[in-house]
């Protein structure tokens, strides 16, 4: 006779599979372009390489898993040499599931040289009840290196008469620049996003932080400040350090917001996933 009991206990006892994806990508320069210099890639996360025209090389990451839940573990680490311009987007907007265990956790590294640049340009990041999720992202900067940084966060989907009642959400962001702190800002957020949302950031269904590490930062702040929402603020942490904020109802309003902004500051039109 079979004994369930132990078949039950069995089962219990067998973890659920999680989700792990590790990326790791370094350009360098070749005849006044930048080029691949190493590729590692192993498990859920993937990254592909489409053909553009100019001279920087894009990067697009892809989760292969889906999204991210509880106890799912992904890193990323991203590398621009010297008169090298990389440019990394995502593939889709990522998701942060609902979780019934641990965090699931998102680290990612970016290295600029001293003369190169990264634009680190992911579509949004968006979360749904339940879930818990933690994100690190650290930026070291060498000399004049360049970079132009977004992050993009919806919160659930409105639309579909979701709510966010029970949140768990942590993320950081370090950047250095010689060794130094340049910009160091971090969130958190628990339980009811929606109630926290309507209190503190005008019912906010979205929002973006946005910094940009070049020289031409302070020449851009007026132009910058006509593309503002009515809930939107830019400044200068240094001359050549901007930083902006943006709350929206959703993400299509912010896109309209958000989408000017980085177009000015890219130089040129966005990643074509962003536009799909």
């Amino acid at each position: 006779m079979l004994d369930v009991s132990n078949v039950q206990k069995v089962t219990k006892s067998v973890a659920q599979p999680r989700a792990r994806g590790k990326a790791r990508v370094s350009v360098k320069p070749f005849n006044g372009r930048t080029v691949l210099g190493d590729l590692h890639q192993a498990g859920s996360l993937k990254v592909v390489f489409p053909r553009t025209q100019g001279p920087d090389l894009q990067a697009v990451t892809v989760n292969t898993a889906g999204g991210i839940t509880g106890g799912d573990q992904f890193e990323a680490s991203f590398e621009a040499r010297a008169e090298t311009t990389l440019t990394v987007t995502t593939q889709a907007a990522e998701r942060a599931y609902a979780a019934t265990t641990e965090a699931g956790q998102l680290s990612t590294k970016l290295q600029v040289a001293a003369g190169g640049a990264i634009n680190w340009l992911p579509q949004e990041t968006i979360l749904f009840e339940a879930s818990k999720f933690n994100r690190q992202m650290h930026v070291n900067l060498d000399g004049d290196a360049r970079l132009l940084f977004v992050e993009p966060l919806v919160f659930g989907r409105p639309a579909h008469g979701e709510a966010l009642r029970d949140v768990q959400f942590r993320d950081t962001v370090q950047l250095n620049r010689d060794g130094a702190p340049l910009f160091h800002d971090g969130m958190a957020m628990n339980g009811d996003l929606n109630a926290q949302l309507a209190r503190t950031a005008h019912g906010a269904g979205a929002l973006a932080s946005v910094i940009y590490v070049a020289p031409d930062a302070e020449a851009h702040l007026p132009q910058v400040r006509t593309f503002l929402p009515q809930h939107g603020g830019a400044s200068l942490l240094q001359p050549d350090v901007l930083h902006i904020r943006l709350l929206a109802q959703d993400s299509f309003v912010l896109r309209q917001s958000l989408i000017p902004i980085l177009t000015l500051l890219n130089i040129g039109p966005l990643p074509r996933a962003w536009m799909i």
